[in-house]
């Protein structure tokens, strides 16, 4: 079964939606420059509505140490989501595990990022746009996936309820992630929007 994480969650009743229809896990966003920001107070309100089994990824861009080491202390996280150039050795050094995005430039080579970050518990697969670190609404070309992959593979980038069926089928990913495609406005979820993405990524297996 695909695993579905929905991004960019900035209030609880956000969140509970999400984990009522079956995600397996929600994404905050500790990356200021996006819309979909949140703070720890922020945070701490969003996740107190989780259930158990519902897992919190939180997602951070080139952050320092001490900022990552702050929202750890405070907020209950499971997995850390790398989203910029941080290199494998400070990904790892959380005690934490964690996934890594990578953006698909033209001519990357996944084996070699896989190599280099063999610690990570997956790589997050994304639309390279230049200056923007993800978020970009826009899909990539998905036969750039290679099937033999050894790290589990999350696909991202431009996932909506008309496009997540023949995605899974083409990719067969261990897990999507998606933010913007169930949203109403940056930061604000669609229920309806969730509903379909979620029938529809079951559907995709049936």
């Amino acid at each position: 079964m695909t695993r579905v994480k929905i991004c960019g969650i900035t209030n609880s009743e956000d969140a509970k939606f999400a984990s009522d229809n079956e995600a397996d896990a929600v994404g905050l966003v500790f990356y200021p420059p996006s819309p979909r920001c949140v703070t720890i107070k922020q945070a701490l309100t969003v996740l107190s509505t989780l259930p158990p089994f519902t897992s919190s990824v939180a997602l951070f861009v080139d952050a320092q140490r001490q900022e990552i080491e702050q929202v750890l202390e405070q907020v209950p996280i499971d997995l850390i989501q790398f989203h910029g150039d941080e290199p494998e050795a400070f990904c790892a050094s959380f005690n934490r595990p964690y996934i890594k995005a990578v953006r698909m430039k033209e001519g990357l080579d996944l084996y070699a990022v896989e190599n280099r970050y063999a610690s990570a518990r997956g790589l997050l697969l994304d639309t390279y746009k230049k200056g923007v670190p993800g978020g970009t609404g826009e899909t990539f070309n998905w036969d750039k996936v290679p099937h033999d992959l050894t790290l589990p593979i999350i696909l991202a980038g431009g996932l909506v309820a008309e496009n997540i069926a023949q995605a899974i089928k083409q990719v067969k990913p261990y897990a999507v992630d998606v933010s913007g495609g169930v949203e109403v406005s940056k930061g604000k979820k669609d229920q309806q929007k969730i509903i379909q993405f979620m029938r529809n990524a079951k559907y995709a297996e049936e």
